[in-house]
């Protein structure tokens, strides 16, 4: 799929306040500081797009934008920020599952996980949570450029595992890095995939 179009349309904090359902839609979400907006920006080939902030947890609103005029990239607010206050965690939390709850044209999650790390609590029971309500969902490993040759191989096999033995699914994932464009083919190729009208 090339990109031939991206364009932000409106950030909303409630569902209900969302554009209008006409286009199918994909979500990306992860942990704050997983690496989301530059992983939009790579994706799309738009540095602007989505808004770099230096300091994790600044996404607090439902973003969408229209990709090639004919499906939205929806940008959901980063969890699991230790210095946000109880208030502003409880704020995510009620428009992420406001979100998933309430919103029709949800076509596929994508849930960023920094492949760095060891598989996070937070990250497995918001996986746990999607996979009970039937969101179907796919994980994208980000910031793989920071592991050798090696662990990019093993880190992402034993991170699905630990995830079958927690929520006994396995889903599927895709290695990604924005810094030197891994996995924006596949990443593209799965969108449009799943939305058969893209052009």
């Amino acid at each position: 799929m090339k990109i031939k179009s991206s364009v932000f349309i409106k950030s909303s904090s409630e569902t209900k306040d969302c554009p209008s359902g006409k286009f199918s839609e994909f979500a990306f979400i992860g942990r704050s500081n997983v690496g989301k907006s530059s992983l939009i920006n790579m994706l799309t080939q738009n540095k602007k797009l989505a808004k770099i902030s230096g300091t994790p947890g600044k996404t607090l609103l439902i973003n969408h934008f229209l990709i090639n005029k004919n499906w939205f990239l929806v940008d959901l607010p980063g969890y699991g920020y230790a210095k946000t206050s109880k208030k502003e965690k409880r704020k995510i939390e009620n428009i992420i599952v406001d979100y998933f709850t309430n919103r029709n044209p949800i076509t596929l999650t994508f849930v960023l996980i920094d492949i760095r790390l060891d598989p996070q609590k937070i990250d497995i029971e918001f996986m746990n949570w999607l996979f009970k309500n039937n969101i179907l969902f796919k994980i994208i490993f980000t910031k793989t450029d920071k592991l050798r040759k090696t662990e990019k191989e093993e880190k992402p096999n034993k991170y699905i595992n630990e995830i079958n033995s927690t929520i006994k699914t396995s889903p599927e994932y895709i290695v990604s890095s924005s810094k030197d464009k891994t996995g924006r083919k596949e990443i593209l190729q799965q969108i449009q995939d799943f939305n058969l009208e893209v052009i």
